[in-house]
C-alpha cells in the first residue's frame, strides 16, 4: 500500500464549510451549543473528527459504532459523548430503501467556554471530570429516554435558556453512574488487555486490506486463534459473523463513495473489495434495498450535494471472489 493510499484512510476533518443548513446544521456563531437531528443515508457517516465535543443519541436503527480504537454495536437508546478530535462514526445496518429521517439527535459544543465558565461559576466544576473522560469517548447505559427528552428541551430554547438547559443535561450525564470508556488502550472494555490488542490487530488488518482478498484463515492467524475459535470470538465481540461484518464494512465504504464522488460504480465495486460487479450489485441490493446507482441518485436528491470529481482510474481487481 502506498503512502497516498494510507493517507486516504485517515479520519476526515468535518470542516465548518461542509455543515450545510440543508443537512440540518444550525448556523455557526449562534451560541455555545448547536443541535442537529439527521437520518440515514447521511453524508457524514464516514470516519471523521471535529473540534467540538459531540453528544450522540440514537433514536432508530442498529449498527456499528466506531470511536477511536473501538468498534462495537449500537441500538435505539444508545448515548455517547465523544471528545474533541476523537475520530468516530456510526454506521446503521437496517436502513429501509426510503431511508430514515430521525436516526440521531446530536449536540456539538466546545470545551473552552465551560472551562472558562467554571472560574466564575464553581457549579460547572462538577462536569469537568466527565469532559476529561470523554476524550476517550463515554457510552452511557439506560439514559436514552432522559437524554432524548433533555435534547428536545435544549433544541427548543435559545440564548441563556438554551445554555441553562444544556448545563442541566451535562449535569444529568455527569452524575449518571452506569457508563464506560469507549476507546482506551489502558482500560479495554472487556477488562482483558490481550483481547483488546487482538481485536485491534484484526481491525487494523481489515482497514489496511479491505480492497483485497480477506480470508478467515488469514485473519484467524493474525488473531493467533484457530478458525472455529476466532469465529465464535468475533461473533461475540461484534454481534455478527466475520464474513457478514466485512461485507457491511465494504458496503458502508461504497455508500460513502457513492454519496461524495462521481466515481463509476464499477470502480467503486473493486475499490471496496468485491470481485465482480454482479456480486457487488447483488450484495448492495440485499443490504440497502436498492441498486448502487439508485442509492447515489437518492442521496444526491435528498441532500443536494455536489460530488467530488476524480480522474478516471484503472481498477485493480482482487484475485478472489471472497466477500
Amino acid at each position: 500500500m502506498t503512502r497516498t493510499q494510507r493517507a486516504a484512510r485517515k479520519p476526515e476533518l468535518e470542516h465548518e464549510l461542509l455543515r450545510d443548513p440543508r443537512l440540518g446544521f444550525e448556523p455557526a456563531g449562534g451560541g455555545t451549543v448547536r443541535c442537529l437531528q439527521h437520518g440515514v443515508p447521511w453524508p457524514f457517516d464516514c470516519w471523521h473528527y471535529h473540534d467540538e465535543y459531540e453528544l450522540q443519541i440514537i433514536n432508530r436503527t442498529t449498527g456499528q459504532a466506531f470511536v477511536g480504537n473501538h468498534i462495537g454495536r449500537f441500538e435505539p437508546g444508545y448515548v455517547a459523548l465523544v471528545g474533541a478530535r476523537l475520530p468516530h462514526t456510526w454506521i446503521s445496518d437496517d436502513v429501509p430503501p426510503d431511508g430514515i429521517a430521525d436516526r440521531s439527535m446530536v449536540i456539538h459544543f466546545r470545551e473552552e467556554p465551560l472551562r472558562k465558565g467554571s472560574a466564575l461559576f464553581p457549579e460547572i466544576d462538577a462536569v469537568l471530570p466527565m469532559l476529561d473522560r470523554a476524550r476517550r469517548g463515554i457510552e452511557f447505559f439506560g439514559i436514552g429516554e432522559l437524554a432524548r427528552e433533555r435534547f428536545q428541551r435544549v433544541q427548543a430554547h435559545e440564548g441563556m435558556a438554551r445554555l441553562a438547559e444544556f448545563i442541566g443535561l451535562l449535569h444529568e450525564l455527569a452524575r449518571w453512574e452506569d457508563w464506560r470508556l469507549i476507546s482506551s488502550e489502558d482500560e479495554p472494555s472487556d477488562g482483558d488487555p490481550a483481547t483488546s490488542t487482538r481485536m485491534r490487530r484484526v481491525l487494523d488488518h481489515l482497514d489496511e486490506h479491505l480492497a483485497e482478498e480477506i480470508s478467515l484463515a488469514s485473519v484467524s492467524a493474525i488473531a493467533n486463534m484457530a478458525e472455529s475459535s476466532f469465529s465464535r470470538y468475533f461473533h461475540r465481540q461484534m454481534g455478527s459473523t466475520f464474513t457478514e461484518f466485512v461485507t457491511r464494512l465494504r458496503i458502508a465504504k461504497a455508500c460513502q463513495m457513492l454519496q461524495t464522488s462521481d466515481r463509476l460504480v464499477s470502480d467503486i465495486c473493486y475499490e471496496v473489495g468485491f470481485f465482480n460487479i454482479a456480486n457487488f450489485n447483488r450484495r448492495f441490493l440485499q443490504h440497502k434495498g436498492m441498486t448502487p446507482s439508485a442509492y447515489r441518485q437518492q442521496a444526491q436528491e435528498r441532500f443536494g450535494l455536489r460530488t467530488v470529481h476524480y480522474p478516471p482510474t484503472t481498477p485493480v481487481k482482487p484475485q478472489s471472489a471472497w466477500s
